[in-house]
């Protein structure tokens, strides 16, 4: 007997089919059988099941006489099933990889209830995926199980049956099955969460639950949507024969007038000559089913009074009403921003015409991110060095508590913000500036970038149209010009960012003021960064920092994480940071929770867990160039390199130059961990080859030698980078060490 029957309805679903299918079967969880429901479809559905079941004993293809809705294919289902759960998948929706691993661990850490429920993630034909906005309903903490009297805000997720795994025992002892008729869901759903003896809940997203554009029943104009009203008069039936349940009434009510409204207020589903109809309909079953005591926002009420009234005219001017109110709302809040924005443009230029402040420097980072990368260990750096001096540093108000005490934040596009812009002496940044400033003359604008560029980068990129994407290369120019500084980690970043960014400013190749931490960080810090982030004692953590993919929307793990740290044994853990899209945010929607997998992606610079980990694997991150500096193991995994080449172009071939061992897929990753090679002679020789090519000046200094040349002046005297035997790495534990021909003592802290 398997654990899971997963029954599929298939019924005008052939472009998703096989997506569905095989996303099934390529579960590392492997005890289940599907049942595919072709429910007469008149497209290719049937020959699809058929040739699954031919390939996989496991797939069972049934072929219904006549078309009967969803409902009676998810009966009949039923009727072939054997697995301990039922799971019902919609064919043209998929399960992402390892859920029913994770549903199967959970099922069995809440003792087998009658009802887990799960959550999904809406994916939208563009592919851009959104997780459930109620995802917080599904919060593990508290008893194991439960019934649904404990935990009655369940009520507000959507009410379908594909987000949960039901006990097939226990839904076989109350009889439950699904009608005919749209919203069949409703009859299901209701009863058997209020029947349960025991629920359970997994925060983790389970299934992608596909929107298309055309053709999804709740998007089909049809007199069939009067189908609800059938499904609700089962529901209080259900309820007149438990007379146990009566205490969900008023809830159930409720949730009908709000199912009612909103299906009314949809344009697509009703047809107009139908509408008066549905509202008439909708009036009788509230009518016969009053029952007050459910509470309800005030705006709600009302509507819900006048649905019960039957007072359509006064509830579609209410709508109308509203819609109205709704626009001109809309229309005053970007008067005020348009009146706001001309103010501000008015301020800014009052404030350019009065003195700068030859002792006010503004920084920023990553877009108005936290205090991270090289503009931080400057702005660090130059309040130590320079006398006076008062800093500020431009970030969203989210990420202000990342700021030192000493230094002023300012929120963009504010007054202030402005101010700083117009009248401060120097401007830092690693990114570009707002696109209004005016480079006054007397102000000094310094560059930093972001590490070492792998990836074509600037005016390089005019060539390749699927990274570019809408990148304006004349305004990138314009930032270009108003650079008096640029910084330079190695001559490799000198010469191609000199040809990629063409303008009149100087290079300063003085190394990474980022990697500095890297040779300051003591082994106390190192053990606290651990500690802070959940990295048990004595465990081997591996650094996961991929880069985003230019030729994909959106970005989907190259890494089956939940494999890896299986594969890797209890010793492992994984620091899992996603890559990093053009708004600056981690783009990556979790799949499961791991115990071993932290997920890092919301530190404000890669810093923090690179000092905290033992290695790190990655693709194409910039990373791989600073986390050298640390002499410690770099794996990396290019399954993709042939795409990424064609998308974004590389200034070299990393495969004939990489700072370790490389793996072509994953299979061939896991045999590195498995082996060991990750951490041998060979990976040492090709981190230490990487690290003289591309550090040559990372000596923890490298800040010290910006700030005396840019903000005191100093061209004479700056420090000397240290030679490659006074160099120290601190490894992840509790000591430094001296690598031979390379690392020295660190100070602590």
């Amino acid at each position: 007997m398997p654990r899971f029957t997963v029954i599929v309805p298939a019924f005008r679903v052939q472009a998703y089919l096989h997506a569905c299918l095989d996303s099934v079967l390529s579960q590392s969880f492997k005890d289940f059988e599907i049942v595919v429901v072709d429910d007469c479809s008149p497209d290719a559905c049937g020959p699809i099941a058929d040739e699954y079941a031919r390939r996989d004993p496991r797939v069972t293809a049934l072929h219904l006489p006549r078309n009967a809705g969803l409902g009676p294919a998810r009966n009949a289902g039923m009727e072939r099933a054997t697995g301990d759960y039922l799971i019902f998948l919609d064919g043209d929706d998929t399960l992402l990889p390892e859920s029913l691993q994770a549903i199967a661990d959970r099922i069995g850490a809440t003792g087998d209830p009658d009802v887990l429920m799960y959550d999904y993630a809406r994916t939208y034909w563009s592919g851009r995926s959104v997780r459930n906005v109620l995802a917080d309903r599904l919060d593990e903490r508290g008893p194991a199980s439960f019934r649904l009297a404990d935990r009655p805000e369940l009520l507000h997720l959507l009410m379908v049956v594909w987000n949960k795994a039901y006990r097939r025992s226990f839904v076989e002892a109350e009889g439950f099955t699904f009608p005919p008729g749209y919203y069949e869901d409703t009859p299901w759903t209701y009863p058997v969460l209020m029947s349960a003896g025991s629920i359970a809940v997994l925060d983790a997203v389970c299934v992608s639950y596909r929107q298309r554009r055309r053709g999804n029943i709740l998007s089909t104009t049809s007199e069939k949507h009067f189908d609800i009203f059938d499904q609700y008069d089962r529901v209080f039936a259900f309820l007149d024969a438990r007379p146990d349940l009566d205490v969900w009434r008023p809830v159930l009510f409720r949730r009908m007038l709000d199912h009612f409204c909103a299906v009314h207020a949809s344009p697509d589903r009703l047809p107009r000559p139908s509408r008066a109809a549905f509202f008439r309909r909708a009036t009788a079953s509230c009518r016969r089913y009053r029952t007050p005591g459910a509470p309800a926002p005030r705006r709600a009420r009302l509507r819900h009074g006048l649905l019960r009234l039957g007072a359509r005219r006064t509830y579609r001017a209410l709508a109308a009403s509203r819609r109205i109110g709704d626009g001109l709302r809309r229309g005053a809040a970007a008067l005020r921003r348009a009146v706001r924005g001309s103010a501000l443009q008015a301020h800014y230029r009052v404030q350019l015409r009065l003195p700068l402040r030859p002792r006010d420097a503004v920084f920023a980072a990553s877009g108005g991110g936290g205090y991270a990368g090289s503009p931080a260990a400057i702005e660090a750096t130059a309040r130590d060095l320079v006398p006076g001096l008062r800093t500020t540093w431009i970030c969203d108000p989210l990420h202000a508590h990342t700021v030192p005490p000493a230094t002023r934040t300012l929120t963009p596009g504010t007054f202030a913000y402005w101010s700083a812009l117009a009248r401060s002496a120097y401007l830092v940044n690693d990114a570009a500036f707002d696109r209004r400033l005016v480079k006054r003359h007397g102000q000094t604008l310094l560059q930093t970038h972001r590490g070492t560029p792998l990836r074509t980068v600037g005016t390089d990129l005019l060539d390749r149209p699927a990274a570019a994407r809408d990148t304006d290369f004349e305004q990138e120019l314009r930032d270009v010009d108003r650079w008096d500084f640029a910084l330079s980690a190695n001559p490799h970043s000198t010469l191609v960012r000199e040809r990629a960014y063409p303008s009149g400013y100087t290079t300063l190749e003085y190394g990474s003021p980022r990697n500095d931490v890297y040779h300051r960080a003591g082994p106390a810090e190192v053990a606290r960064l651990r500690e802070t982030l959940g990295i048990p004692v004595g465990a081997t953590a591996l650094l996961y920092a991929p880069a985003p993919r230019d030729y994909r929307r959106v970005q989907r793990p190259a890494l089956d994480l939940e494999q890896l740290i299986r594969v890797l044994g209890p010793q492992f853990v994984i620091l899992d940071r996603a890559p990093r899209t053009r708004s600056g945010n981690g783009s990556r929607t979790r799949t499961t929770t791991h115990p071993r997998i932290i997920d890092v992606t919301g530190h404000p610079s890669p810093e923090t867990p690179a000092l905290a980990s033992d290695a790190l694997i990655t693709d194409y991150a910039s990373l791989m160039f600073d986390y050298v500096n640390l002499d410690r193991p770099v794996v990396l995994h290019l399954d993709d390199i042939e795409a990424y080449e064609a998308a974004r172009g590389t200034y070299f071939d990393i495969t004939s130059f990489p700072p370790g061992v490389v793996a072509h897929s994953q299979d061939e990753l896991f045999d590195i961990f498995a082996t060991d090679h990750w951490r041998g002679s060979r990976s040492a020789q090709l981190r230490a080859a990487f690290r003289a090519r591309f550090c040559p000046y990372d000596d923890g200094n490298a800040a010290e030698r910006v700030v005396r040349r840019v903000f005191l002046g100093e061209t004479d005297g700056l420090p000397l980078p240290l030679p490659p035997s006074d160099r120290r790495a601190v490894l992840p534990g509790s000591r430094t060490r001296r690598a031979p021909g390379w690392v020295a003592d660190l100070p602590p802290g």
